[in-house]
Parts: structure tokens; sequence; C-alpha cells
């Protein structure tokens, strides 16, 4: 009955790390939809305007009748664009739709497995391996590894290709130094980000005023800034100043803050802060999930000994003992070294526990077959451990309470 109970699966706690993958078709097809509204009242507005105008126009005979058509062709024209554009939002939106119900069909698959020792969840838990090694391989700029990767194991619907490949490519050309995508970025998701205290797009016409002013076209800069910046003095009061104190001092200053202002350290400033204001918008995490799962597994095997200078033989040479924790292995001990351990409810200790005078604990039977073993001669023991030698006299038995 423990056995069953221990190896029993709780599908909630395994949705805990799944979150993500469901999230996001959620906030793509909120984008898609606030995007659909916002093109169909411009469109409207202007076309309802343009068509009473020309109404009247007519009617007064302002205009004659090849000016009126020509007006009509026109709308007619701008509703063709907008009909294209719809048919796009609607192709992105089968996709997204597309997607939610693989995804769907994956999580529904867990809820279908009874217990952790079962075949099929070897295999669903492969597939989310291949899924956080995908999100990895994309978090890090290797686009085209994690295509392969996804298509080979057919998971393209449960990996976000295409929204981290369009985050990688504005990141990167902010880190070569251009801003035309990433403002092309903000642009198009102005309606989704207005709401939010972003500081995105304030900071990148804050830089290209600083590139203005780096160059030396000081009325470009004035004007610029007058467009762009001075519109923020309520909100960004400080930095607006700052940026006007940016005329008085030339690129080369050694005065602080100009002096970092002009620094091209400031263009990785803008592609961090880009990746957050993305991943805040698409309720991303900023780690990738990988690390998130390596960290509850390690910490979950992680004891106090694991780390200590007697760990085991694959990180200490004078160890006699060889085990199979992974944490203890060279692989792994390193990497989880600045992880906390979990506590332990139950653990299990030998029938005949001793103590030696170095405070370590074993079983007697045992400790005494490996004495024997290693060429001891009777009434000595060694510690497995640590390898030190003592008389049998100086060992004491063991009461657990």
């Amino acid at each position: 009955m423990a056995e069953l109970n221990f190896t029993k699966l709780n599908p909630e706690s395994h949705l805990l790390l799944d979150q993500p993958l469901l999230r996001l078709p959620v906030e793509l097809s909120r984008k898609n939809f606030k995007l659909t509204a916002v093109h169909v009242e411009h469109d409207k507005k202007h076309l309802l305007g343009a068509l009473k105008a020309t109404a009247n126009d007519s009617f007064s005979g302002k205009k004659d009748p090849s000016e009126t058509l020509e007006s009509l062709d026109n709308m007619i024209n701008r509703m063709k664009n907008l009909k294209r554009k719809m048919e796009g939002f609607h192709e992105e939106e089968k996709t997204t739709h597309r997607q939610t119900r693989q995804r769907l069909e994956h999580l529904h698959d867990l809820y279908q497995i009874p217990s952790l020792a079962d075949v099929k969840y070897d295999e669903w838990s492969r597939i989310r391996l291949n899924r956080l090694l995908a999100d990895y391989l994309l978090r890090n700029g290797y686009s085209e590894s994690a295509r392969a990767l996804a298509k080979e194991k057919s998971i393209e619907d449960l990996v976000d290709l295409d929204v981290f490949v369009q985050c990688h490519r504005v990141e990167e050309s902010l880190r070569r130094g251009s801003m035309q995508e990433c403002l092309a970025w903000c642009s198009e998701h102005r309606e989704l980000t207005r709401k939010t205290s972003n500081t995105l797009e304030f900071e990148l016409r804050l830089q290209q005023f600083i590139e203005l002013r780096r160059k030396g076209h000081l009325m470009e800069a004035q004007q610029h800034a007058r467009k762009f910046i001075s519109s923020n003095v309520e909100h960004k009061n400080p930095e607006v100043q700052r940026a006007a104190g940016l005329l008085a001092y030339s690129p080369e200053t050694k005065v602080e803050p100009y002096r970092t202002m002009y620094s091209k350290s400031r263009w990785d400033f803008l592609a961090n802060l880009f990746l957050k204001t993305h991943h805040e918008l698409f309720s991303l995490p900023t780690r990738p999930l990988l690390h998130f799962a390596l960290s509850a597994g390690l910490s979950a095997l992680k004891t106090p000994s694991c780390h200590s200078k007697y760990a085991s033989s694959s990180s200490n040479a004078s160890s006699t003992t060889t085990t199979v924790c992974p944490i203890c292995s060279t692989e792994l001990n390193e990497l989880a070294r600045s992880l906390r351990h979990v506590q332990h409810n139950k653990s299990s200790v030998e029938y005949d526990p001793i103590v030696l005078p170095n405070g370590r604990v074993y079983g007697r039977d045992r400790l005494l077959e490996m004495s024997a073993k290693v060429g001891l001669e009777e009434g000595r023991v060694k510690d497995p451990t640590t390898s030190e030698v003592f008389d049998i006299s100086q060992v004491r038995k063991v009461f657990i309470s």
C-alpha cells in the first residue's frame, strides 16, 4: 500500500512547470484580437469620414463624377487592404487554436496515467524533456537547432518557435546598435503595453537622442527631444533632465551620469530591457524552464552530506565507497552547490547502528565486513568515507529514539 502511494501520479504538481505552455497561446490570442480591433476601428473611422465627405461633395456639386468615382475606388482599395490584414490575423488565430488544442491534449494525456511506474509516463516525460531542451535552445539563440529538434520529435505545436525567433532577432539587432526593428515591435504592440509601466519605447527614443548628440547633430537632437522625450516630463522628469544635460557634454566626457549614457554598454541594457518587456507581455518566465526543472530535481536529491569534503569516491580520492547519488557525481556536484537541500521526513538506517569517534554512523556488521575485506587485523575498523582507522573499543552503539 505504501509503495502504491509512493508511485501514484499527481498531475497537478507536474503542471506547475507547464503553465507557460497554455498561457502563451492565450496571450497571443489576446494580442491578435486587440490588433484586429485596432485596425478595424481605425479603418472604419477613416472610411466613414471619407464616405460622408464624398457624398456631401457629390450632392453639392463640388466634385465631378470622375472625382467621386476615384474617391470610391480609394475606399474600396482600403477595404481590400483591411480584408488582407484580417485574413492574416485569421490565419494566425487558426494556428494559435491548433497549438492550443495540441497542448491541451498533451496535458490531458498526463491525467490518463495512473502511476509513475507506467510506461506511458516515461513517454510523456520524454516529450516534456524535449520541450524543455527546445525552449532552452530558443532562449539562447540556437533557433535552427531548436527547430530541427522540434521537427524530429514532432513537437512543433508544443514549442513557441516563432515567438522566440522574433524575440531573438530584435534582441540581436539591439546588441548590434540598431533600433529600427525594436521600434517597429513597440509600434505593433503599443496598444498592449500602454496600460503597463513600460519604459522600453522611451529608452529607445532616448538612445536615438544620444546617437544624434554623439554625431554632433544638435538641431536634430533638440527637435527629436521636443517630439519624443519632452512629452514624458511628468512621469520621467529626472531622465528628461539628464537628457537635456547631454547637450552640454561631449561624448568624451568623464562626468557621470553622462559618461554612462554615452557608453556602448547601454545597448546591452536596451536588449535586456526588451527581453524583460517581451517576456512580461507574453507571460513568459525570465529563465529557461530547464533551469527550473533542474533546480527542483537537484534540490530534491541533495542532502547535507553531498558537499562534504568526505562526500564520495567521485569527488574525493580518499574515499573507499562507491555512491549512486547523482548530486555527488562529478557532473552535477558543482552545479548543485548553491542550491538548498529539501527536508526529508522519512529516512532509513541500519538495524545495528554504531558511531565512530569522528561522529560518522554506520551499521556494525557492514563496517566489520568491509574492514576485513580491506585487510585490517581483527579489532580494527576503517571509516569507508574518510579512510580513518579506529580500534573497535572506541566504537559506541547508537540508540534511535
